[in-house]
């Protein structure tokens, strides 16, 4: 817990790539509690834009402050797709 910015959950990313603007859904007993952007990641005290597979870094949650241990952080993109005819 950091008291200027609230709680920053201590994470190892699992598979795939964490980029800072990815949007991100916190799922707890596999039901999504809530759903928003990175405020920032941290690793080893460096601001970092990503984290890839196998590593441990520190996720602050914009404007969420309700994580527990053992809740998952699902990272998403989402892309828009020009409409063809």
């Amino acid at each position: 817990k950091a008291s200027q910015l609230g709680k920053i959950a201590g994470c190892q990313v699992l598979e795939g790539t964490i980029h800072r603007n990815h949007k991100i859904r916190l799922v707890r007993d596999g039901e999504t509690i809530w759903k928003g952007s990175i405020a920032s990641i941290k690793r080893e005290a460096n601001d970092v834009r990503e984290v890839n597979a196998g590593v441990e870094c520190g996720i602050l949650l914009e404007g969420q402050n309700a994580i527990e241990v053992g809740d998952h952080i699902q990272a998403y993109e989402i892309v828009y797709k020009a409409q063809e005819l």
